[in-house]
């Protein structure tokens, strides 16, 4: 029986993320499994892996074969890197001591560089968010320019109009006092 380290797949349908099990290679992709070792979900950014890495190392030493995706996972998270240095110690190329030293250099670089970008992700989306922002404020401030220029015209526009009332008005009033003169003459002649 040949065992593999492989994912199996859960989640809907285009939103996937997958459990990392071990299981004998013919049992189907979903089927039975021997053992659950962690979860990768590749829909974050960075993709989120959480993996028993003791679980992982033991199954690896016991000759458990990962697939592609699972050997870059285990990659990433340093298991096949552990195992090669334990591989080191057993045949006495390196001490214990000195495997520990390169596995901890190599994690606490590896950890800068996820925290890193993690960092560089939420900058460029701050910045995404400002530029966004501003955008909408110049777009906002050109509505509210075009409103009052709409709104000084129509203001314009209605005292121009209550203007040309008032002339009616005075005009009106001053053809009425002209009629009342005439009348005021002609009665008096």
């Amino acid at each position: 029986m040949s065992v593999k380290i492989r994912l199996s797949r859960f989640g809907r349908k285009r939103y996937a993320y997958y459990h990392i099990v071990v299981a004998d290679s013919r049992a189907p992709r979903d089927g039975k499994f021997i053992d659950r070792i962690g979860s990768y979900n590749p829909n974050t950014n960075p993709a989120t892996i959480d993996l028993n890495f003791d679980k992982a190392l033991d199954w690896l030493q016991k000759g458990a074969q990962p697939t592609d995706t699972c050997r870059a996972i285990l990659s990433y998270k340093g298991v096949l890197l552990k195992k090669h240095l334990q591989q080191g110690v057993q045949k006495g190329a390196i001490t214990q001591e000195q495997a520990d030293a390169k596995f901890n250099t190599w994690a606490a670089e590896k950890d800068s560089k996820i925290k890193a970008k993690i960092d560089s992700l939420r900058t460029s989306e701050r910045d995404a968010n400002k530029k966004r922002v501003e955008a909408e404020s110049k777009i906002r401030e050109a509505r509210a320019e075009e409103i009052a220029k709409r709104n000084a015209e129509r203001a314009a526009a209605e005292a121009a109009a209550k203007a040309e009332a008032e002339a009616a008005k005075a005009a009106e009033a001053a053809t009425d006092a002209e009629a009342a003169a005439e009348t005021e003459a002609t009665a008096e002649a």
